[in-house]
């Protein structure tokens, strides 16, 4: 049988801290740290808890009031007692016991600050630290329990962490839609829909020239709709992203954003369909019975050169004219789009991850884990915020596209098509 066992605090706090004050020598470089706000408050807890939070504050104090010496009235600045007051911590409020400080003959009206405890209070983490717990998939209601219990905490309420959680995430939204492109050469761009309750987003992605990606842009809207789809390709230009080069854009199946493609950046980018989800919407159409065998018909027609691979969907279309005419449709809809990126001579190397919109489902995956506890979505404006975070957040993690290395080949392809099309126009 096993026992439990319950450690009790043997140590009195208030005789620790005072230890080690007088003992401070080798706290004084976090005293000066903190009054520099240079380092959090919390990597400081978890190494010798509240009592050296309430020691460094002692350290602080007597940086300007000298040392506490009985029977002394001291110098110009004073001991004053002490009481209960509170330090911002990255996730929590810490309550702790800070000294005080007045001005010799000045009263209630010379209060002194401790600079210490003002760095502590004005620590601007908290909102970033609530952001990043909140994304990690923990709810408002249950965010005081993956909180550590090694101290006293105040201000967790539900309504002031989404206070919180808003306030950074919309900052995270500011930076995203003010993001400049200017001086990154953006060679290909990724465009994909997400639905999020009843709300829909569309999210860009850009890869440069070296393989390095870049969130470029969200707004809320389906891919469907011509007018979001084209306003969010107009914004990428008036943000850097500039159609004075020709682009590999890979984007959904939707005729909307295609169209608006050809409008924003002119008729002469070639354009990928994602084959993921052609593959998806002509299984839609199918008992399931011919899912397997038709899916592995168009998988392996889109390893064959384009004219073959295209011929050979088009006879799987002819099979299915007959029962399944949507499923058919479905199929012949855009097709040679598919094979873009056949036609277009890339290397084996790259031509993988150019074929779908996958690259997004990362950060996508990301975004429905950190959302999974949301159980009502305001508005759009709600929607967007969570998805900046979101992506931004994942952006941190990206590593650059398979087959990097071939980057150049695809740039050399689109560059001398570029000035093909410009010599037949002149």
């Amino acid at each position: 049988m096993k026992e439990s066992y319950q450690i009790e605090d043997v140590v009195d706090r208030e005789k620790l801290a005072m230890f080690l004050s007088k003992e401070g020598q080798h706290l004084l470089p976090l005293v000066n740290l903190l009054e520099q706000t240079s380092v959090a408050v919390d990597e400081l807890i978890d190494v010798t808890g509240r009592a050296t939070i309430e020691a460094v504050l002692l350290l602080s104090g007597r940086a300007l009031a000298g040392e506490k010496q009985r029977g002394r009235k001291g110098g110009e600045v004073q001991w004053h007692g002490s009481q209960t007051g509170q330090v911002t911590l990255s996730d929590r409020k810490l309550r702790v016991k800070r000294p005080r400080l007045r001005r010799r003959g000045k009263g209630k009206g010379g209060e002194v600050s401790i600079p210490a405890y003002e760095a502590m209070q004005s620590n601007e983490r908290l909102g970033d630290r609530i952001l990043e717990i909140l994304l990690c998939g923990v709810s408002t209601r249950n965010y005081a329990r993956v909180i550590p219990h090694m101290a006293e905490t105040v201000g967790v309420s539900k309504s002031a962490v989404s206070r919180e959680f808003v306030e950074a995430s919309e900052a995270e939204l500011k930076a995203l839609c003010e993001r400049r492109f200017d001086d990154t050469e953006i060679l290909i761009v990724y465009i994909d829909g997400i639905v999020m309750g009843e709300h829909h987003v569309i999210v860009a992605v850009g890869v440069d020239t070296e393989g390095h990606k870049h969130i470029l842009g969200v707004t809320e809207g389906a891919t469907e709709n011509a007018t979001v789809a084209k306003g969010l390709l107009e914004d990428l230009v008036e943000r850097g992203v500039a159609p004075d080069r020709r682009r590999l854009f890979v984007v959904d199946g939707s005729k909307a954003l295609r169209v608006a493609v050809d409008a924003v950046y002119g008729a002469d980018n070639p354009v990928q369909r994602c084959r993921s989800h052609k593959v998806r919407n002509v299984m839609g159409h199918l008992p399931d019975h011919l899912k397997d065998p038709v899916k592995a018909t168009m998988k392996a027609a889109y390893r064959l050169d384009a004219r073959e691979g295209i011929a050979r969907l088009k006879k799987q279309a002819d099979w299915l004219q007959n029962e399944y005419p949507s499923a058919a449709r479905s199929l012949l809809e855009g097709l040679e789009e598919t094979f873009t990126v056949n036609t277009l001579d890339i290397p084996p190397g790259l031509r993988r991850c150019l074929c779908t919109t996958n690259l997004i489902e990362n950060p996508n995956s990301s975004l429905r884990r950190g959302t999974g506890r949301v159980s009502r979505w305001k508005d759009g404006k709600m929607v967007l915020r969570w998805t900046a975070a979101v992506f931004l957040e994942a952006e941190k993690r990206f590593r650059r596209i398979m087959g990097y290395r071939d980057l150049w080949a695809l740039k050399a392809i689109l560059d001398d098509e570029q000035v093909d099309g410009e010599q037949e126009a002149a």
